[in-house]
């Protein structure tokens, strides 16, 4: 099974994982280093922040079901976080930087992520068979050979014992049979969980989805401006304080990642969580960090941010840059992810912080990715 599955392995995991951890060039103590960690990170340019305006105009009607209305308006958007965990560990994050200015037109946006029974919904309508239960093909993977290419998709594994963050290969696999009916591998089932975020859905997915429920992926600008639910500068979608009276708001992952049983619950769960467990945002938004990354429409470039803060003017409804540009990782093509997931840690990835950026290979699916939709007024 090894020699079976081992370039898709390498090539579906490598391309999925780097979403969250390019870049960090990280060889951890043997100490423990939970003790090192701290709730507030550092950060730079305070003043970059300027008010968000959000717009006055309100939509004739009630919100279509399962929606929100969200104002739109002007805003500062990125992160001034300079380091990519609460234990200070440096770099990734310079991607979300410099903060700049951004306008939005209104929009509704799904209070929660794309569930398992309406993306199921989906599928009875339409037939789709998504890229997770596709074969692959000598097209895509032309070093494999026909036996090497079997469905699947890339599920979290924990370690027997601690490891050194500096190889995420450690804790991620490539599960044949793998897909977003059998989330954890082809004896597991979505049975039971219904109200569980859709995962294993690639973009193309997701945006089939979008296009037939007659709504479409966000924009990178239009997500970051619902999630920071009309608030100025704050680290988190419900504030600055990670645990408002001592109380996680979001399902990410506490204790020592990624070894087995490392995940202590304390937010309420280990592991993936249904929907809506949580106080929502300020918007009435639901799950804006942790739980699953969610793919939005733009795609990603290291450099983007730089580009608009260069122009000095507030861009008004961005798009996004007009193709995948990383001079680091040239040979994947490559879209935004926002919101952190369920494994994302204060050790290590805490992109739960509001600002943050992540990124995925846009044909690579996980057991930690997801979405959400919008609908234009």
């Amino acid at each position: 099974m090894k020699n079976k599955t081992f370039w898709i392995f390498a090539v579906l995991t490598i391309s999925i994982i780097s979403l969250a951890y390019s870049y960090t060039k990280l060889m951890l103590p043997k100490k423990d280093i939970a003790a090192e960690c701290h709730e507030i990170p550092n950060t730079s340019e305070a003043s970059a922040f300027k008010p968000t305006i959000e717009n006055k105009d309100k939509p004739a009607g009630k919100a279509p079901e399962g929606m929100v209305w969200i104002p739109g308006g002007e805003f500062s958007m990125g992160s001034n976080v300079e380091d990519e965990s609460l234990c200070s560990i440096k770099g990734v994050t310079k991607d979300a930087a410099p903060i700049h200015r951004v306008y939005v037109d209104g929009y509704y946006m799904d209070k929660t992520e794309v569930t398992n029974e309406e993306f199921e919904k989906f599928v009875k309508a339409t037939g789709y068979v998504t890229v997770a239960e596709q074969k692959p093909t000598k097209e895509e993977f032309p070093g494999a050979s026909e036996e090497d290419l079997i469905t699947g998709s890339v599920v979290f594994t924990p370690t027997p014992s601690a490891v050194n963050l500096n190889n995420f290969l450690q804790w991620w696999r490539y599960e044949p049979g793998a897909d977003w009916r059998h989330p954890d591998g082809p004896q597991s089932t979505i049975k039971g969980k219904e109200k569980y975020p859709v995962v294993h859905v690639v973009y193309e997915d997701a945006a089939a989805y979008a296009k037939w429920a007659g709504k479409r992926l966000p924009t990178e600008a239009e997500w970051e401006f619902a999630a920071r639910g009309g608030k100025t500068g704050n680290l988190y979608a419900w504030g600055n304080d990670l645990k408002p009276k001592g109380k996680f708001q979001a399902n990410i992952y506490q204790g020592h990642f990624p070894i087995k049983d490392g995940d202590t619950g304390e937010d309420g769960f280990k592991g993936i969580a249904p929907t809506a467990q949580y106080a929502p945002n300020a918007y009435g938004l639901y799950d804006m960090a942790g739980n699953v990354w969610e793919w939005v429409n733009d795609w990603y470039s290291v450099d983007y941010y730089k580009s608009l803060a260069d122009s000095g003017k507030t861009v008004k409804n961005p798009q996004g840059p007009d193709a995948y540009n990383n001079p680091n990782d040239p040979t994947e093509v490559k879209r935004v992810h926002r919101g952190g997931s369920f494994l994302c840690t204060d050790q290590y990835c805490t992109r739960y912080m509001v600002g943050t950026r992540g990124k995925g290979e846009i044909r690579s699916a996980a057991n930690h990715v997801g979405f959400r939709c919008v609908k234009s007024k």
